[in-house]
């Protein structure tokens, strides 16, 4: 990266520039900004309206993300910006990811957030609250100076980064969770804004390009709860990615735009369940209810992790193995 704010992000195209930051790509002419409302052309280079204008930070358990697969009762030191590249409409942070006014927000360099995770002892640093692919030349220099202090670093992300991004953060970015939030193309361009396409090859180069990836599915009533749907992204999961990646199904509360929907019932979380594990997934969670998340051995069936909210009540891993059968647990335990 050049000169703070902007970054190499882009290419050229007569008299635009091409944003590369996500797979939309967008066009800017001078003076314009993208689809996200915080990336602009200005002079011919790509400028990250967001760099160091934090408008959320917290300090979260790994749980939260919710990263269940990731050094287990830690602390994040949890951050986003404002804006999104995509418009759901039952968003739970849209006070931040639907606007680009930054009258909320306050100045704060990667050299802060590092030594703020220092202090607090985090062992990682989330990028989070908002779409954090929109302010990636923010994360990646936050992120790079966290490495030489041994700090890992989280997306939680609606996985629309482009394949540049994802190539570019390799050895950068340790672990995300992606939402996969439908298996309907109509419903992701209409209702979303995005591309289920995009989202589907994102978790694929993901998978392949050796990150620890965790996926979040938000069932809400009457729009992704139906047999079908979720058997198709269960049957995703288990054969693009595979059998053992972590699948958070989460309840559905009323929200931003959606209000007349109820909550997600149990049944509808414990029938995704049941065809989950019927897909052969081994790690399947369910959150926003009252219930424990629960790691179970896969080869001997032991309960190895026990979670009540987010905190961790019981962790028996040793050395991230099974202690009954020795066998190694999928995830990054140290």
């Amino acid at each position: 990266m050049s000169e703070r704010g902007f970054s190499n992000f882009y290419k050229k195209e007569k008299d635009r520039i091409i944003c590369q930051l996500c797979r939309h790509y967008c066009k800017l002419k001078e003076g314009q900004v993208g689809i996200c409302g915080v990336n602009k052309n200005e002079g011919g280079r790509l400028k990250t309206l967001v760099y160091g204008k934090v408008s959320a930070l917290n300090i979260d358990p790994i749980e939260k993300k919710p990263l269940y697969h990731v050094l287990p009762s830690s602390a994040s030191l949890s951050l986003g910006t404002v804006g999104c590249n995509m418009k759901c409409p039952f968003c739970q942070n849209w006070q931040i990811s639907q606007t680009n006014s930054l009258n909320g927000s306050y100045e704060v360099s990667p050299e802060q957030i590092v030594a703020l995770a220092l202090e607090k002892q985090c062992a990682t640093i989330a990028y989070t609250y908002n779409e954090p692919t929109i302010f990636y030349p923010f994360a990646r220099d936050t992120a790079l100076l966290a490495k030489k202090y041994g700090i890992k670093n989280i997306f939680v992300s609606n996985g629309l980064e482009s394949p540049e991004v994802i190539e570019d953060m390799k050895g950068i970015i340790d672990a995300f969770n992606i939402d996969l939030k439908s298996f309907k193309s109509e419903y992701y361009k209409k209702s979303l804004k995005g591309s289920l396409e995009g989202v589907l090859d994102t978790l694929k180069r993901l998978k392949r390009g050796g990150f620890w990836v965790e996926v979040t599915t938000l069932i809400v009533p009457g729009d992704n709860d139906s047999d079908e749907e979720l058997s198709q992204i269960a049957e995703f999961i288990a054969k693009e990615m595979d059998i053992y990646t972590p699948w958070h199904i989460s309840a559905f509360h009323p929200d931003y735009k959606v209000n007349d929907k109820l909550p997600t019932p149990l049944q509808t979380l414990q029938k995704a369940e049941q065809i989950g594990k019927d897909k052969g997934l081994k790690y399947i969670y369910m959150g926003n209810i009252p219930t424990d998340g629960i790691t179970y051995c896969p080869n001997c069936g032991l309960e190895l992790i026990k979670r009540r909210g987010f905190s961790v009540v019981k962790n028996i891993l040793s050395d991230g193995k099974c202690p009954a059968c020795n066998r190694a647990i999928e995830g990054i335990w140290k």
